[in-house]
């Protein structure tokens, strides 16, 4: 049986994909995925493939709604308007990856993770705890939220 091919892409829900697209642009070094096919912008696209415009919402697909990863490594990361707010921890999350791992020395983990949470605060996260085991455990990260509330980790 022929298997069709999968590819990932990660959803996030919000309440404004404008406030959220530039803030996650930075966070992840990623670029806006532009139209397919030469369109001017996804709503002319979707127009081009018969999407009916009662569907497509008043500004549904004007400005960049979706992130790729311009090495094509990472998943595209769609945000998708919903009207209800958050209300509860995010039962799944993401961890940017930035200490290197076990095999760097912790200190130098800490300032990697440390120096990657302040340039993602700079640009309009919070930072919620740092988990930092004090009982000799090598491990070392922290936990934000995005500019709506969405938690996220830097290891």
């Amino acid at each position: 049986m022929n298997r069709p091919e999968l590819t990932l892409q990660l959803t996030i829900d919000c309440a404004d994909p404008q406030r959220l697209v530039p803030f996650w642009i930075d966070a992840l070094r990623y670029v806006p995925d532009p139209p397919p096919g030469g369109h001017a912008s996804w709503r002319e696209y979707w127009r081009a493939i018969g999407v009916p415009e009662e569907e497509l919402g008043d500004d549904a697909g004007e400005l960049p709604e979706s992130i790729v990863d311009p090495t094509g490594a990472g998943p595209r990361v769609w945000f998708q308007r919903v009207p209800e707010p958050k209300t509860v921890k995010n039962r799944v999350h993401l961890d940017l990856k930035v200490g290197g791992g076990r095999e760097v020395p912790l200190a130098v983990r800490r300032e990697r993770v440390d120096g990657e949470v302040a340039r993602l605060r700079a640009l309009g996260a919070t930072v919620l705890y740092a988990m930092d085991e004090p009982s000799g455990m090598d491990y070392y990260a922290v936990v934000l939220q995005d500019p709506e509330g969405n938690e996220f980790c830097i290891v």
